[in-house]
Formats: structure tokens, sequence, C-alpha cells
């Protein structure tokens, strides 16, 4: 049988080349001398007999050839990556990544100082962060693009294999921009209930695909701004774009210096949320880091 030309090392050559946009800079990356890297591409060539780059420039280009190996290619050491990782799990029963998808609604300088807390331990562990909203944690979890979520809010769905853990409530607080046309009428309690459904309201998009999309926060009546992260929200609302409910301990700065109003609602909504993972990964870096969030946020 033929020996594939296509190796890993290769694969990775052609990678950082087109990263860098260059052998010279690719070889800086991957520690190599220049010539040897120009020789790895011109032999994978020679055994193809294909051209793999094209000069544009002072830049080395992918030809189509080239690029339709570098695609496949990626996936490939992508999956060789995870191989090794998994091989290590099993040995060692410590993951080597960790990816995390954390609502937007959660107080981000908590959960980092938790994160840095826990890799000055486990300095080896890889962390992915992933900001999610609505039921995208929910779905990343079943979906596997995440091992870990936190924040994300009930209903928690049956039958799916979670351990799901309460964590405190988000107080969320309905604001307007100070400069809004509407915020000297709109604050007076009197008024609410008649300009509500005229104000502009800021939702963050549920970044959930596959499963039903929701919504929370103000009623759905009247026209709608839609954002793609909590912080997207704040500052359209600080600009005067709507009105929308957000964290107390995001908006609480500007709330004191004037920038924000609170608008008089009786009640703004108590956001239960939870922190889940799968029964079935047993990981012990999963587990040390859960217990740490949960003694933090829960």
């Amino acid at each position: 049988m033929q020996r594939n030309p296509i190796t890993i090392e290769v694969l990775q050559i052609l990678d950082a080349i087109e990263r860098r946009g260059s052998f010279a800079k690719a070889a800086e990356e991957m520690n190599k001398a220049t010539s040897a890297v120009s020789y790895a591409v011109q032999k994978l060539e020679e055994q193809l007999d294909i051209a793999l780059f094209q000069r544009q420039g002072r830049r080395s280009v992918l030809t189509p050839s080239g690029q339709l190996i570098l695609d496949e290619g990626r996936e490939i050491v992508q999956a060789t990556t995870r191989l090794a990782s998994k091989a290590k799990e099993v040995a060692t029963g410590w993951e080597t990544h960790i990816s995390i998808a954390i609502e937007s609604l959660k107080p981000y300088p908590v959960f980092f100082t938790v994160l840095n807390d826990f890799l000055k331990e486990h300095p080896s562990i890889e962390i992915d962060v992933s900001e999610s909203v609505l039921n995208g944690g929910w779905e990343a979890l079943e979906q596997d693009k995440a091992d870990l979520i936190v924040g994300s809010p009930g209903p928690v769905p049956l039958q799916k294999g979670y351990r799901a853990i309460p964590l405190a409530s988000v107080d969320l607080l309905p604001v307007i921009a100070s400069h809004h046309e509407f915020a000297d009428l709109i604050v007076q309690p009197e008024n609410i209930e008649m300009l509500l459904p005229k104000v502009r309201r800021v939702i963050t998009h549920d970044t959930s695909v596959t499963d039903i999309r929701r919504s929370a926060g103000l009623s759905n009546e009247g026209r709608r701004f839609y954002v793609q992260t909590i912080d997207q929200k704040l500052e359209a609302i600080l600009a005067g774009i709507g009105i929308g409910h957000l964290p107390r301990l995001r908006v609480q700065q500007y709330i004191d210096n004037g920038q924000l109003r609170q608008l008089p609602l009786i009640e703004g909504p108590v956001w239960d949320n939870f922190i889940a993972w799968k029964i079935s990964n047993k990981g012990k870096g999963l587990q040390a880091l859960t217990q740490k969030i949960i003694a933090e946020l829960g």
C-alpha cells in the first residue's frame, strides 16, 4: 500500500502559512527553518503532483486544491487533538479542555475570578468560554458544544441526563436612558401603563438554533431592537434606543451617576437559573471547577 504523503505535520505547516501569510512567518511560529517549511510544501506538491500555493504580490496564497487540503486537514488536526485529549483524560481522569457556556446575565467579574483561581491550581487545563442566551445554553450542552453551562434559565429539560443545581437568582431592573425623549414622563407611575407600549424594547437574541427560541423581560408590545449580547443591550439602552431589563450588578453604577433611570414597575422579574452538566461527564476537572463556581455563585 502506498504511503499517504499528507501528514499531521504538513497540515499544521499549511495552516500556519495560510494564517501568517508567508513561509517565513509560519516557520517562526513553528520554530522551524524557513527552508524546512518550504521543503515540506514542495515535497507534498511533488508527491501529489499539484500546486498548493501561488504568489500574489508578497503573499503566498493557496490554490483551490491547496484550500481543499487545508479545510479538510484542519478538521483532521482538530480530531487528532481531541483524540489525544480523550486518551489523556482516560488515563488520568483529568481533562485537558473544558468548554463553558455562560448566560449573559451572570456577573462576569466573579465568574472570571473563579476561573483564574481554578487555572492557578490546574494550569494545564484549557478553558473555552462562550456566551449563551436563554435556551442557547441548554442546546450547547445537549450538542456537546459545552461541557458546563452556567446561569441558564429554567425549566431544566427533562430526561436529558443533566445534573442541574440552582444558582443565586439575578435581580433584573427595567431601565431607560435619562436623555431618552420619554424618560421624564415614563418614570412617573401614573404614566407607565400608557407610555410603555410606545417605547422600543431592546431584546437579546436567544442563541438557540434548533430549539424553540424565546424572549424574556418587558411586554412584547411595541417596536423591538435586537442585540446579540447583554453588553450590547446595555450600550443600546444607554444610547437611548429603547428600554429593557438589565442585571442590577451591571446597571447600578449608571443609575447612581444619573445615566439610567429605573422604570416604576411594581416588580422586576427574578431570574431563576442553573449550573448544569451531563451526568455521564465524570471529568475530575469539571467536578473541581463546578464546586468552585457553585461556592461563589450558588
